[in-house]
């Protein structure tokens, strides 16, 4: 049998175990060792360590600590890697623990994380996703069921102390932009809530200070929210410390292209089964700088799909020159304004769009001024037909039915 190199326990807090961190840092101790070829399973925390409940309240996704996050099984170190190798992760298999066959879907309130479409949705917001097997549904997004493709919403190996050193610099100067903007531009080390593992004393405390928080996706890899990155992948990553030290959490069982909802997946607790093997030199070799991956063989089978453009203009009617950002939001936005015809609210198509294998296309980025974005629905996850005609859409759904909601009145 498959050892189990790192097993978490629910009803504990994550911070009670040595074997998971929440920052980066090339000193944090490797939790356990592997030898290249070796094959071996960890388990994980959801993201928020347990703090987010299968309940019918939004008051825990307003009030989180962000700070906290991600709570990362590993590091790993794999025997006879060193700076400029290539780690190579085959993901053999991943899923939910049994313990805890369900997830969620939050929108963090604009004061607290913010999102993608945090202007239009400030207040926090959580929907809960029952699996059933490898498919899933909500109570609180009723007409829909869609078959999982599980991945890890972050993965990644330790960065060595001049990478560690570029990431805090420029993103602690990006803050100095705009430091009261809200949400904030980016997150800078912070001490006070920092999981280094194994590490005690002064070098902690050090390490503590420095630790680069978790939350955007670096040179690493780190949380890239790749949904495609699933059982049957190949990950090839640049090792920047001896024994690279892997390290990975934020397992999805859904997601849609953009995790647009910022805790945008359906989050859960789980388990992944990796084997590791090297390719000494593969960094200069093959001129990698970040990570590159093969995807999975399984995805979801939907082949009917509504797919909706947006430009880059805003929703003032405001120019931008080729912004993927901005076209991408108008396809979201559009395709939320869409689903409201059939009696969604606003937040339960923003959810949909979240959590369902919603792909997004950067379509075209040469005609000046306006880059073409494009979001596709697949129509089949739903009870009944959403496709236009000319008797037009009937309401399906009950409005007395909505995602739970937390006014924030701090």
């Amino acid at each position: 049998m498959t050892d189990t190199l790192i097993k978490v326990d629910l009803t504990q807090s994550p911070t009670e175990n040595e074997m998971i961190h929440n920052r980066w840092h090339p000193d944090i101790p490797m939790a356990c060792w592997v030898n290249p070829g070796d094959d071996f399973i960890l388990e994980t925390f959801d993201w928020t360590g347990g703090f987010i409940q299968n309940n019918d309240s939004a008051d825990d996704v307003r009030d989180i600590d962000l700070s906290t996050v991600h709570y990362l099984s590993g590091p790993v170190g794999v025997k006879g890697a060193e700076p400029g190798d290539l780690l190579v992760v085959d993901l053999l298999d991943i899923g939910a623990k049994q313990d805890s066959l369900w997830g969620f879907n939050g929108f963090f309130s604009k004061k607290n994380g913010g999102g993608f479409l945090t202007d239009h949705f400030p207040e926090a917001q959580k929907s809960i996703w029952d699996f059933k097997g490898m498919f899933t549904s909500s109570r609180h997004v009723p007409g829909v069921n869609f078959a999982g493709l599980i991945h890890p919403g972050l993965i990644g190996c330790l960065p060595d102390k001049p990478m560690l050193d570029t990431w805090n610099k420029r993103e602690i100067d990006f803050i100095a932009t705009d430091p009261e903007r809200v949400p904030g531009l980016a997150n800078p080390p912070f001490a006070a809530t920092a999981h280094m593992g194994k590490m005690t004393g002064e070098a902690r405390a050090k390490a503590a200070a420095e630790g680069a928080r978790t939350v955007p996706p670096r040179e690493h890899g780190g949380n890239c929210d790749i949904k495609d990155l699933s059982r049957g992948s190949k990950v090839f990553f640049p090792v920047y410390v001896d024994g690279a030290g892997l390290s990975v959490g934020d397992l999805h069982f859904s997601q849609g292209d953009g995790e647009i909802t910022f805790c945008g997946a359906i989050e859960m607790a789980g388990w992944v089964h990796m084997k590791v093997s090297l390719i000494k030199g593969g960094m200069a070799k093959y001129g990698i700088k970040n990570p590159i991956f093969k995807p999975s063989p399984i995805t979801p089978s939907y082949n009917d799909y509504l797919i909706f453009e947006g430009i880059s203009v805003d929703e003032a009617g405001k120019q931008y020159y080729l912004d993927v950002h901005i076209a991408y939001r108008q396809a979201c936005l559009n395709a939320i304004e869409y689903l409201k015809k059939f009696g969604y609210s606003g937040a339960q198509a923003y959810s949909i769009l979240g959590t369902a294998p919603v792909q997004g296309h950067i379509s075209g980025v040469v005609d000046v001024p306006n880059a073409c974005a494009t979001l596709w629905l697949p129509t089949q996850i739903f009870d009944f037909d959403i496709n236009p005609n000319a008797a037009g859409p009937t309401k399906m759904i009950d409005g007395s039915i909505d995602m739970p909601l937390s006014h924030d009145l701090r």
